[in-house]
């Protein structure tokens, strides 16, 4: 399976991205609740893209650690990036008036998480689903 690649510029992006990644997640053994978390990832992380940053690119890749393989969601914008990730990290900090519960949930949802930023630069943000030992052995 081949690593997806998508611009998000509108909100039909966001769907095709999502849809992307069910099929995905489906392909690599994902029970329904881990594929409908990665979901919530995928659109938590694009609606970011647009929101934030004006729009930006999300990589959906499989991956493969030791005897254990996953999903990898890259979020990559050149948008104005963040200035504080620690305060940006917190629940309920919204700089949209929003719940202030993306990042942080996208952090809970997946098992490892990366976030890096630079103002005037932009944001990559890196989060990585793997298959339960539980899901693998039923296939």
């Amino acid at each position: 399976m081949q690593p997806f690649m998508c611009s998000i510029r509108r909100d039909v992006d966001v769907y095709i991205a999502i849809v992307r990644g069910r099929e995905m997640a489906d392909a690599l053994g994902f029970d329904a609740i881990d594929r409908t978390r990665i979901e919530i990832v995928i659109l938590e992380l694009t609606r970011n893209l647009l929101v934030h940053a004006g729009g930006g690119q999300i990589r959906l890749e499989p991956v493969s650690q030791y005897d254990r393989c996953g999903l990898a969601v890259e979020a990559i914008d050149q948008g104005p990036g963040i200035p504080d990730i620690a305060l940006a990290m917190q629940d309920g900090y919204s700089t949209a008036h929003t719940l202030g519960a993306g990042l942080p949930g996208v952090k809970r949802l997946m098992d490892d998480f990366h976030i890096a930023s630079t103002v005037g630069v932009g944001t990559h943000v890196r989060a990585t689903k793997w298959v339960p030992q539980r899901s693998r052995s039923r296939r």
